[in-house]
């Protein structure tokens, strides 16, 4: 028994909670590139048509995009958004699951900004 609850504390001292979050992107006011990254998920097409100025375009849809977006920073905080809010919502979702630690959705996505 000792045994077990040793090897809990040990594998939930490992464990870290990432952060998830959502606001309007009609809030959004900017971000410290040294310190966060913002991600748009949408196509290239959509991209070049407007983006928010400093993106990093990663296309949600492609299939390179876990190799893609794991050679960002995961130290840095990750703001991602869409056209609408879908694609960015799966993409916040994945992202956490790649290891990024703080991850907000910008809700109404690109269309709202």
């Amino acid at each position: 028994m000792r045994n077990i609850l040793l090897f809990v504390l040990i594998i939930s001292s490992q464990c870290v909670l990432a952060q998830i979050e959502s606001q309007p992107i009609s809030k959004f006011n900017g971000f410290d590139s040294a310190k966060e990254i913002l991600l748009d998920v949408r196509t290239p097409q959509e991209y070049k048509e407007g983006s928010i100025h400093g993106a990093i375009n990663i296309n949600w849809l492609s299939n390179d995009f876990d190799e893609k977006v794991t050679k960002l920073d995961k130290t840095k905080k990750v703001y991602v958004f869409c056209k609408k809010g879908g694609r960015s919502l799966k993409s916040q979702a994945r992202l956490v699951e790649l290891g990024f630690n703080n991850v907000v959705d910008l809700q109404g996505g690109y269309d709202a900004y």
